[in-house]
Order: C-alpha cells, then structure tokens, then sequence
C-alpha cells in the first residue's frame, strides 16, 4: 500500500485534466465518458448486488494464481471481506460501464472475474455484448454464477481455471475480435504482458483494451510501460487506478495521464459552475 501511495503522489505531479489536451478523442472521451457524472438504471441492479455481497458470511477457499494480496489475507475468506478488499469500487465498475456503453463492443473478454460485479458492469452496459470471463478459483466463481444468475446475465460466459491454460484455447476458438478487453487477472509483470500479447492477436484497429491497476507495484509499473512501447499501441490514457489502451492507426502515438474522480477537479468544476 505504501509503494501505491508514493506511486500516486507522482502521479499527481505529471498529471492534468481536460485543459490543454490536443487530441480531440481523449477530449471527448475523457469528458463525456471518464468524467460523466449521470446516473444508468442498471447501476442499482449492480450495486444491490454488492450490499448482498458485503453482508455474507459465506467462507470459501480462495486458490490465487495472482500476485496475492496486499491485505495479506489467507485461503480461507469470508465473502464479505472479498468484496470489501478485493472487489472493483463503485466508480471503476462505472466507468468500465460507460466505457462498453460507449464503444458498444460486440466481443468483451475480462481476465479475472472474482465475485463478478465488474462483470455485471460489462454486461448489462449492452445487451448485444458477448461476454467470456475468466476466473481461476473455483470457489470464487461459484459466487460469481450466483452474482450473475440474480441479474438475469445470459450473455456472461465463465471460463473456470488457470489462465496460463484457459486464455490460448479460448482465443483460438474465437469467431469474431476481442472489441474490449479488461485485464485483471495476474498482478505480476511477464503474466501481464504474456496475456496482452496473446490478445492482440484478436484484436483490430478500434478495440480498446483496459488494464486494471497499472501502479499497483513496481512490476506493474513495468509491464504498463511495457505495453505503452509496444509497437501497436498508438495511444495509452494513464487514470492511475487503470490504463486505457488503444490502436487507432490514424494517430501519432501518443500517451496521457490523466486524474480520474480527484477531489481537485470536482472542485474546480463546481468553481467554474458557481462562476459562469
């Protein structure tokens, strides 16, 4: 935790918001889809979910192909304590929400599913979306089908076991590109940039691929630059609690960092509001 504070403190220092930005795409996105405030129906129906979630007392045993924890948190969990320490936020399974709402993905690949709230976010953002989820505890994803069966979720398909198996199989078997894809599922860096290479495979022009706390540790931080180098990325957005990636060829390539849900601009907003 304290390499992610230090991490965030930088962070801030090279960081802007939407003033000064060049290219019209992140303008746009960062301003109608990052920074939008407006409420979805289908968040509650997800958020429902989560309170259930929060007040079980169900114990599992966790099997973790992952870099760990860093609540240090042994095998046997109780699922409460799963969904308060290691679940996405409200605000990052919004944004993911807003992001497949707004690039209306038809294939949508998730590598790492835990209880499944992020998933639900991926899937009820468009019905038309195809969903393949990947989770490697068993326990886990029992919950998950649970999460899933009480949104009504058919779209959603979960892929049980280690990704180091599952991902190859299932790439090969692909009838249509990975149009969106979140990355979650290994903390470590060769594992991260071994499962992002694999993907972009199936990936085209128009995809956006989304991976999920870049600052998390140092090795992290390797494998998001990593991917920032990689010749097929055209342009990154850095929003510290996750990294956007895209392969626009219409471009130069170009990468940003920008603040996502600070305190400074929500204030500086309301000051411009109050001024107008």
């Amino acid at each position: 935790m304290l390499y992610q504070a230090f991490s965030y403190i930088r962070f801030l220092l090279r960081s802007g918001n939407a003033h000064g930005l060049h290219s019209p795409f992140v303008f746009a996105l960062y301003n109608n889809v990052v920074r939008h405030t407006g409420f979805f129906a289908r968040y509650e129906d997800v958020e429902h979910c989560r309170t259930e979630l929060l007040a079980s007392e169900q114990i599992i045993t966790v099997t973790d192909f992952g870099a760990g924890s860093h609540t240090g948190a042994g095998r046997q969990r109780r699922v409460r304590d799963i969904a308060r320490t290691a679940a996405k936020p409200r605000q990052l399974g919004q944004l993911l929400f807003r992001l497949v709402n707004h690039f209306q993905p038809r294939t949508v690949l998730e590598l790492g599913t835990s209880l499944g709230l992020t998933t639900a976010y991926l899937a009820t953002a468009n019905s038309k979306s195809r969903i393949i989820t990947f989770e490697g505890c068993p326990a886990t994803a029992a919950v998950a089908r649970e999460t899933f069966n009480s949104l009504g979720l058919r779209t959603v398909e979960l892929i049980e076991g280690n990704l180091d198996d599952t991902l190859a199989p299932t790439l090969a078997a692909l009838s249509a590109p990975i149009d969106f894809a979140f990355f979650d599922g290994n903390h470590r860096y060769e594992p991260t940039v071994r499962y992002f290479e694999q993907c972009l495979a199936c990936r085209t022009d128009q995809s956006v691929f989304v991976l999920d706390d870049i600052h998390w540790s140092a090795e992290m931080e390797k494998a998001w630059e990593a991917i920032k180098a990689h010749p097929e990325v055209m342009l990154t957005v850095d929003l510290f609690f996750m990294g956007l990636v895209f392969f626009r060829k219409n471009q130069p390539k170009q990468h940003f960092s920008l603040r996502f849900d600070h305190v400074m601009d929500k204030l500086l907003d309301r000051a411009r509001r109050l001024s107008a």
